[in-house]
């Protein structure tokens, strides 16, 4: 006799374990299924993130360390943005993570980590109806009436399921999480040009007064460098902003994938809604998608379990789509013409580049990093910085296709 659950949330990162938490809430019976050991067990995000959308999704403040001060680095120029108040934030990812873990199982979802779906269980015209899977409690199949694939890069379940296919275009990223003595922990760094990556950025992210974050992310298919030999090299050369840090010491390593190439064309089908990395919801700017995950995956659980009464029809769940793409759609595609750009830019134009955010103020630079990209933004930020390199940015973002 199979198992049977109205939801099944296949992986356990913000996004999966959000809906959960929503679902649950709502009175389903929810499943989700983690294939690593532990909640967080292995982090393959650098956490950077904005306080206020932490605030809005009742993240806890101990959670996050708050970032006011942003500093961009290239290969002969170097911009400060300083901030009145603290704006951006560092997440503990495990930490927040296992909280998001805590919310859901408080509301009512069953939880089970080291379990790997590996196939589904599908009925007339190829809807899916259960999993199978891979547990410590040994291989199990579960009866089913709404899958929410949070399985991130992989996008297993709409990969199985033929609804969508794998990501060409991401970005690989690894990072050493370090000690440091005396770490500013109010500025982040990104630092960009070919010493730091040949087709992406370098950053440097603090936690707290003595623990920071370190790494490299890289464009496929533009460049096929391996991240780690280029974090590697930061480190052995001291490469700035290194040369100013004190006793930096590696502590943990982190290791990556994120889609790079804008959302998903449809991100639900009957039985099947996709969220997060799976449905390509993160800014392709500086690659951060928590709060979206967040935010997106309790609508996700909250829409999906008040479809259950009608089937969880692919109608049903359209209205997940319709509102997270209102939201942020239009920003994924304006941020993805002006990606296109960097991931051509020499190192003599990287310099000039930093011209550009050298004569903006902290909000433009907040919404332009954010993005957070209007017509009407973009035409104040052309109108007030009347530059040549303004003026490019400009044409790029308004750019058709």
């Amino acid at each position: 006799m199979l198992l049977e659950y109205d939801i099944a949330v296949v992986g356990g990162g913000p996004a999966g374990l959000s809906a959960a938490y929503s679902a649950a809430s709502e009175g389903c019976k929810v499943i989700l299924f983690e294939k690593d050991d532990s909640i967080a067990h292995n982090i393959r995000t650098s956490g950077v993130s904005w306080i206020k959308e932490m605030e809005e999704l009742d993240i806890p403040r101990k959670l996050y360390n708050p970032i006011r001060n942003f500093t961009l680095i290239s290969p002969s120029n170097e911009v400060t943005i300083k901030g009145q108040g603290f704006t951006s934030c560092v997440l503990d990812v495990r930490s927040a993570y296992q909280y998001l873990a805590t919310k859901a199982a408080e509301a009512g979802a069953k939880i089970m980590v080291r379990s790997r779906v590996y196939a589904l269980l599908s009925g007339p015209k190829d809807k899916i109806e259960g999993l199978k899977i891979r547990t410590p409690l040994g291989n199990l199949e579960i009866k089913i009436k709404l899958a929410i694939d949070a399985s991130g890069f992989s996008s297993f379940v709409g990969r199985k399921l033929g609804l969508v296919s794998p990501w060409k275009k991401y970005g690989v990223g690894a990072e050493y999480e370090c000690y440091c003595d005396n770490v500013d922990r109010e500025t982040w760094f990104l630092m960009v040009g070919k010493q730091y990556s040949d087709a992406g950025y370098a950053w440097v992210f603090p936690l707290s007064n003595n623990r920071l974050r370190i790494g490299v992310g890289i464009g496929r298919p533009e460049s096929q460098a391996d991240p780690i030999c280029k974090l590697n090299e930061i480190f052995e050369k001291k490469l700035k902003p290194l040369d100013r840090l004190k006793n930096v010491q590696p502590l943990e390593f982190h290791y990556g994938f994120i889609p790079n190439e804008g959302s998903r064309q449809t991100t639900v089908a009957d039985n099947l809604m996709m969220v997060g990395d799976s449905a390509g919801q993160s800014n392709p700017l500086v690659l951060e998608g928590i709060r979206h995950a967040i935010e997106f995956g309790r609508l996700a659980g909250r829409i999906g379990a008040r479809s259950i009464s009608d089937g969880a029809v692919k109608s049903s769940l359209y209205a997940y789509e319709r509102i997270w793409r209102n939201k942020i759609q239009s920003k994924i595609n304006s941020a993805m013409k002006v990606q296109s750009r960097w991931l051509t830019l020499s190192d003599e134009q990287w310099d000039q580049e930093l011209e550009i955010v050298r004569h903006m103020s902290a909000r433009e630079f907040l919404d332009f990093i954010r993005a957070e990209f209007t017509t009407t933004k973009m035409i104040k930020l052309a109108l007030d910085h009347p530059g040549i390199a303004s003026r490019q940015l400009f044409r790029s973002m308004l750019k058709k296709g």
